[in-house]
């Protein structure tokens, strides 16, 4: 674990080059597996979990994740007995309600995302509009790289892993609602195994803090940027929670979508998603209100982790989608696709000529697949692509 966290941090150096680096933003699954071949780098599961992930392929995504622990997919994964019972304690709750009703009484969440799981990036846009009625106007976001003032989206320049299409739509939504949606990121060279880093987002967070005494803060981070005790990577001796902590003294609501996400082989699952066994998103309360965070020697103290339930697809594309109430199944005529395999990407109007991110994609091999986006209300530009990426059809399209 500790040398796939480390891997991870180097890459975090190499993103911005590879990506403008790459003629084309968004490929066919075929393309991002002939990339992953070929390269021969330590980094190639991530960076290829991420491809997956941007493109839309999330299942694909989770897989080539997982394939870099070398895990036996045939061993069951199994709890021992005290763990068993101590899970048993505690009952599930709607992860959604548990922290709208929590945050009335905080001033700042941090809640993170594996970012090649664009599942994480839905819910915390689902939270959104929720939060805000709540008191909450600022969202900060670890891989927005530019200032947003006066822009009501992300564009293709906003970041590396905003280009994916529900990190796009969690943007336009948090500016639709009226967040002011600021970056954070270091931008710091030392090479101290990231101490440096985490200092650095910590003080970018508690200058806009300052200057904003009176507002209520939600930071959506990556991995375990939210540990508010001893982060697994020793070299950061505190994640950027622990120096908010630190700078400010207040304690942090920390939620943790990661430590219990599904995996992309159904076997490599924690026992706990099957234990759980709801149709929500959950987190898990005992009868002293306390919420579950993995055992009673967790070093690392977050407040509560969610336990998604297993991805299910409805109408060709993951339930999750639709998490946010006002989003519809689009369904794409046949007959607007003329070569076989096609690459549909949906852009909100004036975006798509503004460098903008599509608001879905969705790759059909043959004519025998359903074509369906999942959009909400809106007008939108459709582009088909063809295996050369060209438009080979252009349409608009309105959602009601």
């Amino acid at each position: 674990m500790l040398k796939f966290k480390l891997l991870f941090l180097l890459i975090l150096s190499l993103t911005k080059t590879q990506a403008q680096e790459k003629k084309e933003t968004y490929l066919f699954s075929k393309d991002i597996a002939a990339n992953f071949e070929n390269d021969k780098s330590l980094a190639r599961f991530q960076t290829t979990s991420v491809d997956f992930s941007r493109s839309g392929y999330y299942k694909l995504g989770l897989e080539t994740w997982d394939k870099q622990f070398n895990t036996d997919t045939s061993k069951k994964r199994n709890l021992s007995k005290e763990d068993s019972l101590y899970f048993k304690s505690f009952k599930p709750v709607n992860a959604k309600k548990y922290i709208i009703d929590r945050s009335k009484n905080e001033k700042l969440i941090i809640i993170n995302e594996a970012h090649n799981n664009s599942r994480h990036r839905v819910f915390t846009t689902s939270l959104l509009q929720d939060l805000y009625k709540n008191g909450y106007r600022f969202l900060g976001l670890e891989a927005l790289w530019e200032n947003l003032d006066g822009k009501d989206f992300a564009v293709l320049e906003s970041g590396f892993y905003t280009k994916e299409s529900q990190f796009g739509n969690m943007i336009k939504e948090a500016k639709a609602i009226g967040f002011t949606v600021f970056g954070y990121e270091s931008t710091s060279k030392v090479r101290d195994g990231g101490k440096t880093r985490e200092i650095e987002q910590a003080e970018n967070i508690v200058k806009i803090m300052n200057e904003n005494p009176n507002a209520k803060f939600l930071i959506h981070c990556g991995y375990e940027h939210l540990v508010e005790g001893t982060p697994g990577i020793p070299t950061w001796e505190k994640a950027m929670a622990g120096r908010i902590i630190e700078m400010t003294g207040i304690n942090p609501f920390t939620i943790d979508q990661t430590s219990y996400s599904e995996k992309g082989t159904k076997t490599l699952n924690s026992p706990y998603i099957q234990q759980v066994n709801q149709e929500y998103s959950a987190i898990m309360v005992n009868k002293e209100n306390q919420a579950f965070t993995g055992s009673t020697e967790n070093s690392k103290k977050i407040d509560c982790v969610i336990i998604h339930p297993v991805t299910k697809i409805k109408d060709n594309r993951p339930d999750w989608l639709s998490l946010p109430k006002d989003r519809k199944i689009v369904k794409i005529e046949n007959a607007k696709i003329t070569e076989y395999p096609a690459l549909i990407l949906a852009y909100r109007a004036n975006e798509y000529e503004k460098n903008g991110i599509p608001a879905d994609i969705i790759e059909l091999i043959t004519d025998t697949e359903k074509g369906n986006l999942v959009l909400k209300k809106s007008d939108y530009k459709i582009l088909i692509k063809n295996k050369d990426y060209k438009v080979i059809n252009e349409y608009s399209q309105s959602v009601k």
